[in-house]
């Protein structure tokens, strides 16, 4: 071969390998500064993998830690079966061993109940039908305790899939004010829903690092965030009195041919609810078997004219300004007759000679008129308000309606009338019961408290009701109690009122309903009860109340669930019977 020939192919060879070598460099500077951060996250995309640490909802306790509503999350355990193989486990001791799936298996069998055979037959069945399986249900609906023993034997190849599920252990009672969750886990209505910040939880975050087939490297774990369990929320409520509540309710509504029907138990001393009973009540494990107007609770959110329960505020507003007395003698004619304005009482009658505790007695419209009159509108709007109408209560039940009580200057001459004896205003029943409890609480009215306080990790953090305000003075209360026990004692439910050993006091009420336009709606009616026990120490207020009854159309359609239910109070809290001599209260002259 010529040296000519023999250059030549040398020169080509460099060429060829000069261009080779350029080539690498300038594939060598892509990868290490042009594309290093695009390939790198790649990279680590692939290697890092984010995982949830699941957190739990909160509970739902009563007064006494027993349980309305509860976390019940179940988990399915999925398995890849194409990565399902041996792995290396480092121990707590710093030792690697390496793990069968055999093994494996085993151990997630000894905490989900099945056999090792049985979860073997499952990754080899799915490989059979397809050889590259990603997917497998290896245990369905375990709860987080086991979920969290298998999470801990670090077995790179098994992915949970969380189900949200929540449990009403006591069904219907008290579903009226828990709420419940949707499907997807979210709160729909009631307190789930409104005190969620107390009951969510936080989910944490993990990453780990996996290997090129999708394995998890054992020991690559870290902790991004902590999962932050649910407050448990603790409510005033009595879950037994809660239950013997909705029981009596529900047999008298439906005795008495009622639509729905409401009871409401304060305690005086604290202004603490006991218990807040509606008929029909929503199933929380259920929500859709029961009518959607039934799903929440009709106390807070259905406002309705109290009839006669009124008459005692009323007399506490005149007995606070020191213009009656329960043994003042008043003369009540059978008419009211003024300008503008003419009503009469429920039965026909000449003059009566009554007290002004038998004018409670005898629930005269007249008579209660006569003594209210005493006072200027514009301050028994202000006694209403003091007493807590017009207003949400503070139990700011989601949802809850503050009632109706027109300004007094809109008042026309009848109105200004009739809002003595309970018609053209709305309340709520808790309203109610609060301000029956003012009265029992020597005039003074506590904040209504639903909610006693929320405990999480970091401590319990008591609910903050508001302001205790005195809205008459004792004396106008305590004769304003000799007037419902005057009328426990000598009125026309005397005996289905009356609870051997103590003294109670009541007032009835039956109110026309009103169809939202001024006007009334036909032979419909709202019967109520309102009452104090004992009234020489008052403890409890219970108030029933029954839409539309139409087996009995007054208010003694609720006499025989009010004496149950404040019976039943009073037994089941020890409270110490009357001591004797019990007064004789006049009601006549």
């Amino acid at each position: 071969m010529s040296p000519k020939v023999s250059r030549r192919r040398a020169g080509l060879v460099i060429i060829l390998v000069t261009a080779v070598l350029i080539a690498f460099g300038v594939r060598l500077i892509d990868v290490q500064l042009v594309s290093a951060s695009t390939i790198n996250a790649d990279a680590e995309s692939k290697r890092g993998v984010s995982s949830t640490i699941f957190s739990e909802r909160g509970s739902i306790v009563d007064k006494n830690g027993e349980i309305l509503a509860d976390s019940a999350d179940r988990f399915d355990l999925t398995v890849a079966p194409v990565n399902v193989k041996e792995f290396d486990r480092t121990g707590d001791d710093g030792k690697t061993s390496e793990v069968s799936r055999e093994q494996a298996l085993g151990e997630i069998a000894a905490i989900t109940g099945q056999q090792e055979a049985e979860l073997i037959g499952v990754v080899d069945a799915a490989l059979a039908i397809d050889p590259n399986s990603n997917f497998a249900y290896l245990s369905r609906g375990l709860e987080l305790a086991a979920y969290e023993k298998i999470r801990a034997l670090e077995i790179p190849w098994i992915y949970p899939k969380r189900e949200a599920a929540r449990v009403y252990p006591n069904g219907q009672v008290a579903g009226n004010l828990t709420g419940f969750l949707g499907a997807d886990g979210e709160p729909l209505a009631g307190l789930e829903l409104s005190e969620n910040q107390c009951l969510a939880g936080v989910d944490g975050e993990e990453t780990y690092e996996r290997s090129a087939d999708n394995v998890r490297i054992p020991g690559t774990e870290v902790t991004l965030t902590e999962a932050k369990q649910g407050g448990t929320l603790k409510l005033t409520v009595d879950a037994d009195l809660q239950w013997y509540a909705l029981q009596v309710l529900a047999e008298q509504v439906t005795a008495m041919g009622g639509k729905w029907g409401h009871a409401t138990v304060v305690e005086v001393e604290t202004g603490k609810v006991l218990a807040v009973a509606d008929y029909p009540s929503v199933d929380p494990n259920d929500p859709g078997a029961t009518a959607t107007e039934a799903r929440g609770s009709r106390a807070f959110t259905a406002p309705y004219e109290p009839g006669s329960t009124m008459k005692a505020l009323t007399a506490a507003m005149v007995f606070d300004k020191g213009l009656s007395t329960p043994g003042e003698q008043i003369t009540v004619p059978g008419r009211f007759e003024q300008t503008d304005v003419s009503f009469g009482d429920d039965w026909a009658h000449g003059d009566e000679r009554w007290t002004a505790a038998g004018i409670m007695t005898r629930s005269s419209n007249i008579g209660i008129a006569m003594m209210g009159e005493r006072l200027s509108a514009s301050e028994r709007y202000d006694y209403m308000l003091d007493f807590g109408l017009n207003a949400d209560t503070e139990a700011d039940f989601l949802g809850e309606e503050s009632g109706t009580v027109h300004p007094w200057e809109d008042w026309d001459p009848q109105t200004n009338y009739a809002t003595m004896f309970g018609q053209g205003l709305q309340v709520t029943a808790p309203q109610m019961a609060s301000a029956y409890a003012t009265i029992a609480n020597g005039g003074q009215r506590l904040p209504v408290q639903l909610v006693e306080g929320c405990e999480t990790e970091d401590g319990f953090v008591e609910t903050e009701p508001g302001e205790a305000r005195q809205v008459v003075s004792a004396q106008a209360a305590a004769d304003t109690l000799t007037l419902l026990e005057a009328t426990a004692q000598s009125g026309s439910l005397a005996k289905e009122v009356a609870i051997p050993g103590y003294r109670v006091g009541i007032k009835t009420g039956t109110a026309e309903v009103s169809a939202g336009d001024g006007t009334y709606l036909q032979g419909q009616y709202m019967a109520s009860m309102a009452g104090v026990a004992p009234i020489d120490d008052p403890k409890y207020v219970v108030t029933v109340s029954i839409m539309n009854p139409t087996t009995m159309t007054g208010s003694a359609a609720t006499a025989p669930a009010w004496h149950d239910v404040m019976a039943y109070v009073l037994q089941s809290n020890r409270v110490a019977p009357s001591p004797s001599p019990w007064p004789t209260i006049p009601t006549t002259f």
